[in-house]
């Protein structure tokens, strides 16, 4: 094998379109998933790559460092793509301990794990590479209008840097201090220091990228967009933070995995690349469009579950706005988005109505008491 490298979290939501990208376009390398199998892992997610001859998974918990330093070891590893993570805010504001433990211990498991042993090796770091994939929540928070109190308008129409030009709009650049505001953040924020600190300290060949709100097919149904899709398929209701103004920037998964590939290959060691689509929309927005087109393709009449949307209780720190500013990497490495959110949310939409199965599965929860059988006398 050309080479041979570890994607930690690969059987999660992002992870498993990664090992799909890079076992079908790589088959020289060797591809090895490392996950948990927490409740967001589903070996299901990779069900048309497990037999490849080029993949192998192998379940294991980052934080254990002996471990993993033996899967190195065993496997000839020289690259690291590190995706896992608890990453849902409201379960880190009820666990901090779990989101502290996996994002920062496992991260520093990890490194050190890599840096022993490829230390041990004649060529050292020549030819590593260790990618930690972050995400925009570490930046914090940003406001909804302009100095001047100016609202953009937040509808259907991608955004772009010269419509942050146009209305004098702040957005997340590479240089923007971090500023986290739930424990999910602040563990990823001490997880990229860690990272960086290792090129600093030990000259660890690190790359480090932010991305911002990713949506597509196999995401858990606890967030936003595949959790309206399933209410809405069984008229249940709609939960809305606050007044659903809250803005993210939304990225296709598939759009984040071809940036993850270009960025492994051709990016510059020590770099930070910020990923987004241009793409903010309001989630009250986002929310009558996924009624929208889930009514049209069940053949409901056009709105027929607009009553379904239910106002909450906000969550406790709910950043206001993330927009990622992704021109560094647009103009470096010449990665771009290739759908707009109207066609994205399109083919989304389809996913999860014709693959009920999955979803039922994946709700149900029995995936997780068949891997835990499957593994217990391993």
């Amino acid at each position: 094998m050309k080479r041979s490298i570890i994607i930690t979290g690969g059987a999660g939501f992002i992870g498993s379109h990664v090992v799909r990208l890079f076992v079908n376009k790589y088959p020289e390398y060797r591809i090895i998933n490392l996950d948990k199998l927490t409740y967001a892992g589903n070996l299901a997610n990779l069900k048309d790559v497990e037999d490849a001859p080029n993949y192998r998974f192998v379940r294991l918990d980052i934080c254990d460092f002996d471990a993993v330093l033996r899967l190195m070891l065993e496997e000839h590893v020289d690259g690291i793509i590190h995706l896992a993570a608890e990453s849902h805010v409201d379960r880190s504001i009820k666990d901090p301990f779990t989101f502290a433990r996996t994002n920062v211990m496992g991260t520093l498991s990890l490194l050190q794990a890599a840096k022993v042993y490829w230390e041990t090796l004649p060529e050292k770091f020549e030819g590593k590479r260790f990618y930690h994939i972050s995400t925009d929540e570490v930046y914090g928070a940003l406001a909804l209008t302009n100095p001047e109190g100016v609202p953009s308008p937040f509808t259907t129409i991608a955004s772009s840097a010269e419509h942050h030009a146009a209305y004098g709009l702040d957005f997340f650049t590479e240089q923007t201090k971090y500023q986290p505001h739930s424990p999910y953040s602040a563990a990823k924020a001490s997880s990229d220091h860690f990272v960086r600190a290792y090129h600093d300290t030990y000259g660890m060949p690190t790359i480090v990228t932010n991305c911002s709100n990713n949506y597509g097919p196999y995401q858990f149904p606890e967030k936003l967009i595949p959790l309206f899709i399933n209410n809405i398929r069984h008229r249940r209701p709609l939960p809305v933070y606050g007044k659903g103004e809250n803005v993210r920037d939304w990225l296709y998964v598939e759009d984040h995995a071809r940036a993850i590939d270009v960025i492994f290959h051709r990016g510059k060691v020590a770099e930070t690349y910020n990923i987004g689509g241009f793409n903010e929309w309001k989630n009250i927005d986002i929310i009558h469009v996924l009624i929208k087109t889930v009514d049209r393709l069940l053949g409901r009449p056009e709105g027929a579950d607009e009553d379904l949307i239910t106002y909450v209780t906000d969550r406790a720190g709910h950043d206001l706005r993330y927009a990622i500013d992704s021109r560094k990497l647009q103009r470096e490495l010449g990665w771009e988005p290739s759908l707009q959110f109207e066609e994205g949310i399109e083919k989304t939409v389809r996913w999860y109505l014709e693959n009920q199965e999955w979803m039922d599965n994946v709700t149900s929860g029995e995936y997780e008491k068949y891997y835990e059988q499957m593994y217990a006398n391993r």
